[in-house]
């Protein structure tokens, strides 16, 4: 009888990610296809693993006045409690108060591109979301407060040597807190995370980073809660314009 090894099943996941990717930055000669083909990867990984309330999609997010981000490369939001999804010839574009994380897909890791992955990050945090009170047998709950919208980055590589330390520090606290990253993964590498307690980068080099991040993020996405209740007439009166 086989024996199971649940250390060897979380350290395969990790691998398959790993030379998926690795496959992606060696395979494809155009850098818009490997970029395409990463992102399918990290997107299917997410797609697979987290549990079922939340979906996953390449996305523009709009808020009620009308504003949009930019394109997101992975846009984790809610399908349970979130009605107004729009999806056209494979466009989609999904409600601010619908999004609970959001995070840009790249080959390495170096401070142009989490510089970019934080105004990306910003593009959606400084949208408008509603929130309405709550309605039960006896009245109305207040309003639930708007939860924090997690970003980060995912990578294969990374450009510094050695991969984390000072360069990667310093880089993710130059951001606002706007468009500061809460996280990412360097699948070839490591992982970090902000450590809400001692507001300092936590950041890992060793190990398997693809599943210890998927747990990671697993985790904050628990503490995040439910997405607030929509005000889906905020966006009614677009109707007419």
């Amino acid at each position: 009888m086989t024996n199971w090894s649940l250390s060897q099943l979380l350290a395969g996941l990790h691998d398959d990610i790993q030379q998926r990717l690795e496959t992606c930055r060696k395979s494809f000669a155009h850098p818009g296809t490997k970029g395409d083909a990463s992102e399918k990867v990290w997107l299917q990984l997410l797609e697979t693993y987290l549990p079922q309330r939340y979906q996953v999609a390449t996305a523009h997010v709009v808020d009620s006045q009308g504003i949009f981000s930019e394109q997101i490369d992975v846009v984790i939001f809610d399908r349970q409690y979130s009605p107004f999804i729009f999806n056209y010839q494979g466009q989609i574009i999904v409600p601010a108060e619908s999004v609970y994380a959001v995070f840009e897909t790249k080959q390495t890791i170096n401070a142009n591109y989490v510089e970019y992955a934080q105004n990306k990050v910003a593009s959606v945090r400084r949208l408008h979301r509603t929130s309405l009170p709550i309605p039960h047998a006896g009245g109305y709950y207040p309003p639930k407060p708007l939860i924090h919208i997690l970003g980060g980055i995912l990578t294969f590589d990374s450009d510094w040597n050695p991969h984390g330390g000072f360069p990667l520090e310093s880089s993710l606290n130059k951001s606002e807190a706007i468009g500061q990253l809460d996280m990412g993964c360097i699948a070839a590498c490591g992982h970090f995370h902000l450590n809400s307690s001692s507001g300092m980068y936590d950041i890992t080099l060793e190990g398997k980073p693809a599943t210890a991040f998927l747990f990671k993020l697993i985790s904050e996405l628990q503490f995040s809660g439910t997405v607030p209740m929509i005000d889906v007439q905020a966006y009614e009166h677009w109707l007419t314009r």
